[in-house]
């Protein structure tokens, strides 16, 4: 012990004749703390350590003591989180799922450097650069390390293809994979779009825009935005994307920091839809970017807010990169929609397990099937800015409209089959036993929504595989969840042989927050009586 304290008060000289302090007495600063002690640790604990991981985990423990957001990621785990938002990746151009210790390809990316050597939906990929991706029980996230990496490198992929006895081999060259954040976009009426906004990354508005344009020529008037279940990302795509809806000069966001000014976003430009009407679909999991564009919409009195109170993520991270690849991302504003509200939720600092069981007190306190359940004090009470609605603050994004959770389809045995992936497992074999028949059926996307059915016998199919996996049928709670299984069966089927969008055009009736904003918008009222007091 008596070794420490010696250099304990080595390190207090060093440093104080390094900062020009007199070099009397160990007396340390919060800095020379922490440096103090990494290198106790690496002198005299008894094990030995990995120093790096050491000075990892006590940034982590500093940022945990300030707030929810506020995090450190290796140089990993940053590449993992900064992909999806610079809007593309290098890869080899697929979309594919693990079913059955497989990896079976759903779709090539058009254009894609898979696509144009061949490799088809269907085939499972056995090996990449002699690396096994089937057949070794890989996490789905590990096998699709494997097949990503730096643009212009090989991959030499062995597949299995149905009706061919031997391996096929093919040398793809990876290049820059496009990540789209629009996943749907599509005519739900003669008069009214509909579009899936997943994620806002660097091309997120250019990807609305798009779908906007493309919409508006197949005659929409009005339009819903759908961000259920988006967790945000960057907030200038928020921005630029809340802009093609506003007028110029218009409002979107503002934030406030100790350290920071108060900075205005107002919308550069003229929006491409400033007339027609607009409902914003938002649930509990819609968070930050899209908290950021569906208060804007309803402060602005531009749209109407349609689903349950948002997550209430409204602190703003400026990223602080370090050399070795990783990064702080650190807490320094909060955001505030035009009317004044915060988005942020309350939180304890340093309490990250109070903050993360919020989710399960707002379940519990009946928030998502009763609007009644949610107080608001009238201190956070605010007006929106064109026609003087009240609207609070306090935390999340509360709708114009409320919409309940509809759990009219859901049963322990439909839990059960979701479980084990029973479905995606049924659809995949039986679009690798019909592909090409489904195809000559249905040539287009419209004809497969409007005449394709699950049939009895496919339905027979799926319970048999759940048997043989080991869940007995249980027909009155089969019964109860059919509607939303033959949905889901017909949705993935179409996902397959044409696009995402074919999907959510299967599903969206099982929706009830898509089916009340478009009830909405089909009683073709007046756009301000649509607007609750």
């Amino acid at each position: 012990m008596k070794h420490i304290f010696q250099f304990i008060a080595a390190l207090a000289i060093c440093a104080a004749a390094i900062t020009g302090a007199k070099a009397q007495a160990p007396q340390f600063d919060d800095v020379q703390k922490l440096a103090a002690t990494r290198q106790i640790i690496e002198r005299f604990y008894v094990d030995t350590i990995d120093g790096h991981h050491v000075t990892d985990e006590a940034i982590r423990a500093m940022l945990r003591a300030l707030d929810p957001h506020s995090t450190y990621t290796d140089a990993e785990e940053t590449r993992a989180f900064t992909e999806p938002l610079q809007g593309n990746f290098s890869g080899i151009g697929i979309q594919f799922n693990m079913l059955d210790d497989t990896v079976r390809v759903i779709q090539t990316v058009a254009g894609g450097p898979s696509e144009k050597v061949g490799v088809l939906p269907g085939d499972r990929i056995m090996l990449v650069n002699d690396t096994a991706v089937s057949g070794v029980k890989l996490p789905q996230n590990d096998a699709m390390k494997v097949m990503r990496g730096p643009k212009g490198s090989d991959a030499l992929l062995k597949v299995l293809r149905r009706g061919v006895a031997d391996t096929i081999e093919f040398r793809v060259v990876r290049d820059d994979i496009p990540t789209y954040s629009v996943s749907s976009a599509y005519m739900a009426d003669s008069v009214t779009g509909f579009i899936k906004v997943t994620l806002f990354s660097e091309t997120t508005a250019d990807e609305v825009r798009q779908a906007v344009l493309k919409l508006k020529k197949q005659g929409m008037r009005d339009l819903i935005i759908d961000l259920e279940d988006n967790g945000g990302g960057i907030l200038g795509a928020a921005v630029e994307m809340a802009g093609l809806f506003l007028h110029k000069d218009d409002l979107i966001v503002y934030t406030e920091g100790r350290n920071a000014p108060t900075t205005h976003y107002r919308n550069q430009s003229e929006g491409i839809m400033t007339d027609g009407r607009l409902v914003v679909a938002v649930n509990q999991y819609s968070a930050s970017a899209s908290e950021i564009f569906a208060g804007a919409m309803q402060d602005n009195d531009r749209g109407v807010v349609v689903g349950r109170r948002t997550f209430g993520k409204g602190l703003v991270q400026r990223p602080v990169p370090f050399p070795d690849g990783s990064m702080i991302r650190l807490t320094v504003q909060r955001y505030y929609t035009p009317s004044g509200r915060c988005i942020q939720k309350p939180y304890t600092a340093g309490d990250e397990d109070e903050y993360n069981a919020d989710m399960m007190r707002r379940y519990r306190g009946g928030e998502f099937t009763s609007a009644d359940s949610v107080h608001f004090a009238d201190s956070l009470r605010c007006t929106t800015l064109k026609l003087g609605r009240t609207v609070y603050g306090g935390g999340g994004i509360m709708p114009d409209i409320f919409v309940p959770i509809d759990t009219a389809y859901f049963s322990t045995y439909y839990r059960n089959l979701v479980a084990r992936s029973i479905i995606p497992r049924f659809t995949n074999n039986y679009i690798d036993n019909n592909r090409r028949t489904l195809k000559a059926e249905y040539p287009t996307e419209d004809a497969f929504i409007k005449r394709f059915e699950v049939t009895g016998a496919m339905l027979d199919s799926i319970t048999a595989m759940a048997e043989r996996d080991g869940l007995p049928l249980d027909s009155a709670q089969f019964a109860t969840s059919l509607p939303a299984i033959r949905s889901i069966v017909k949705g993935l089927i179409g996902r397959d042989l044409f696009e995402q969008s074919t999907y959510y055009r299967a599903v969206n009736h099982l929706d009830p927050i898509y089916r009340r904003s478009l009830d909405l918008l089909q009683q073709r009222q007046d756009y301000t009586t649509i607007l609750p007091d």
